[in-house]
């Protein structure tokens, strides 16, 4: 069995990139964070594409990515919650800022699900850690950018509200679509290509405050599509 194959070492630095975000999000720079969420992103959508390229696939790079997974999409953005509930309030220790970890818990369950159900080789049963992951990643750029939002993201209700909303979505039997392409055709890839079209259009109009919208597009396609 070989472990330092090209995509394990991919994974690894997901795994990193989640490790050092964690550091970043408790000394409070977010926006480090938020980047290294990006770089992680990039790594775990290419590790699988690099394996199969390669004919590398294995049980082993499966856990290993999983595992990455947990810290960098699961724990690295509660780490970050946790920092934006602090932030919200004068009063330290603020007990309610420890609830972001719910994310984290629920993250791993997701990830557990995932890898021994067999029903989403081509498709998801509840919403992707890396989309939980994006989103909470863009909510520094947005402050930064767009500093009129600060008192909806600066929020201890509508941050613990997201906490349980997100987490119940992350382990709900809602199907939805991957972005996987069998072919480069227009025909039986209608709805990714659309999803692709849409999201660059919001990105281009309104930036970092395209990301929550474009997360939110991708479920309301997907239920869209499931009841079509």
């Amino acid at each position: 069995m070989k472990l330092f194959t090209l995509p394990n070492l991919m994974t690894c630095g997901n795994l990193l990139c989640g490790c050092v975000g964690i550091t970043a999000a408790f000394r409070g720079d977010l926006l480090l964070s938020s980047m290294l969420i990006g770089l992680a992103a990039v790594l775990d959508f290419g590790d699988g594409f690099v394996a199969r390229w390669l004919k590398q696939q294995s049980e082993l790079g499966k856990q290993l990515d999983s595992l990455a997974d947990v810290v960098t999409f699961g724990v690295l953005p509660a780490c970050m919650v946790f920092q934006l509930i602090e932030r919200s309030t004068d009063e330290l220790p603020h007990l309610p800022s420890y609830l972001a970890f719910v994310l984290a818990a629920f993250s791993a369950l997701r990830l557990a699900k995932f890898n021994i159900d067999t029903r989403q080789s081509d498709s998801f049963i509840g919403v992707p850690t890396p989309a939980n992951a994006i989103l909470v990643a863009s909510l520094p750029f947005i402050l930064r950018h767009n500093p009129t939002f600060e008192p909806w993201i600066i929020n201890e209700t509508v941050l613990l509200v997201y906490v349980f909303v997100m987490s119940f979505l992350l382990v709900s039997e809602l199907p939805l679509f991957a972005l996987k392409f069998k072919s480069f055709g227009w025909r039986g890839n209608e709805l990714p290509f659309s999803f692709l079209a849409i999201s660059l259009v919001l990105l281009v109009l309104l930036h970092f405050v395209a990301v929550p919208l474009i997360i939110a597009l991708y479920i309301a396609l997907s239920l869209v599509f499931r009841k079509g």
